[in-house]
């Protein structure tokens, strides 16, 4: 009797697990090039984590944690990149204008 109820559950995990691999769409791969490229990424991640139907809390929120610590760090890389940018043009522009 085991026997029988546990190979209906094993078909029924199988059956599942085949319905969620037709349901995830294949992305097409992405280029990862600047800091607002993986904000980006990781937007979609955290939405995916959110919408997780088998995932409990407990590891949503451990994986949103993860997320947010790694988007706060991408933050961080391109407003520094913007800032250094900006002091750059700066620089450029006082070479030029002691040059004249």
């Amino acid at each position: 009797m085991h026997t029988h109820r546990l190979r209906r559950l094993e078909s029924l995990v199988e059956m599942l697990q085949a319905q969620r691999k037709l349901g995830q769409q294949s992305l097409p791969p992405r280029r990862l090039q600047t800091p607002q490229d993986v904000i980006d990424l990781l937007q979609e991640q955290v939405e995916a984590v959110r919408q997780e139907s088998m995932a409990g809390t407990i590891e949503k929120a451990r994986a949103l944690g993860y997320l947010a610590g790694l988007v706060r760090k991408a933050i961080e890389t391109g407003t520094l990149a913007a800032r250094l940018e900006m002091l750059e043009a700066v620089l450029r522009q006082r070479k030029e204008g002691s040059q004249r």
